[in-house]
């Protein structure tokens, strides 16, 4: 099934061995308008209660970047107060649907993460990329901050790990530095091998107890059932500060570059 919204698209399939695969793609290098996550947290919800459906594969349209973040276009557009707390908390949906989605979603990243597309992998129970896949938390550097992502991103590696990117908000870390940051669990030299070891993993885990995966799944997110109210006021820090000067100018010269 896929679903066209404006320029973007998310789709999905469940195979005979109850692997669901959803893949999202827009032609600004996969980026995220509020339109997109939306239907993209609705499709993992969807999935996550679909009984045929056994582990989920989250993935990117292409083999370049996995995901740009937030639409800069959509973000220079927001005029007021609740569009840019809508727009922010479009990420904070995508991440509660990952918390609370009841089965394993696997996380398949073959390029470049940037902003939400960072929190997107983080907010995944079990992250595969490749080499090409830097990360970079760029919010700051557009006069913002990744405070809706920033939970999943801590969560995932550390307050250290996310300060480092946080702050210094131009500057790309390797695939290699989130490996060992524990972003990814494993980086893989082409795009090939990253298939194969996520056609591996999901077909072992079609075959595993569906009650067990998701006792340990509430397991490892133990502590973050405030989540919903959490990263909603977060969307909140974001959509106030969207609205200055300094942020609409900040993302018009990022745009130029």
């Amino acid at each position: 099934m896929t679903a066209i919204i404006d320029q973007g698209f998310v789709s999905y399939e469940v195979n005979n061995h109850g692997i669901g695969t959803i893949t999202f793609g827009h032609p600004m290098s996969n980026s995220l308008p509020g339109k997109l996550l939306r239907k993209l947290a609705e499709t993992i919800t969807e999935l996550g209660q679909n009984t045929e459906v056994k582990v989920i594969v989250l993935q990117s349209d292409g083999e370049k970047a996995f995901c740009a973040g937030a639409s800069f276009d959509e973000l220079i557009s927001i005029e007021d107060f609740s569009t840019g707390k809508t727009f922010f908390s479009g990420f904070a949906q995508v991440i509660n649907a990952c918390r609370t989605c009841p089965k394993f979603i696997i996380g398949r990243v073959q390029g470049k993460a940037v902003g939400g597309g960072v929190g997107v992998a983080a907010s995944v129970d079990y992250c595969l990329a490749t080499t090409q896949a830097d990360v970079k938390l760029s919010e700051l550097a557009v006069g913002i901050g990744p405070f809706v992502v920033g939970p999943a991103v801590e969560r995932k590696i550390g307050l250290a790990a996310m300060s480092e990117l946080a702050i210094n908000a131009t500057e790309w870390r390797s695939a290699d530095w989130a490996k060992r940051k524990g972003l990814y669990v494993e980086v893989f030299d082409s795009v090939e091998e990253l298939n194969k070891e996520i056609n591996r993993l999901s077909m072992q885990l079609s075959n595993s107890n569906p009650e067990a995966m998701s006792m340990l799944k509430a397991v490892f997110w133990k502590g973050t059932d405030d989540w919903s109210e959490l990263l909603m006021e977060r969307a909140e820090m974001s959509g106030k500060l969207v609205l200055s000067d300094f942020t609409r100018n900040a993302i018009n010269t990022f745009k130029k570059k």
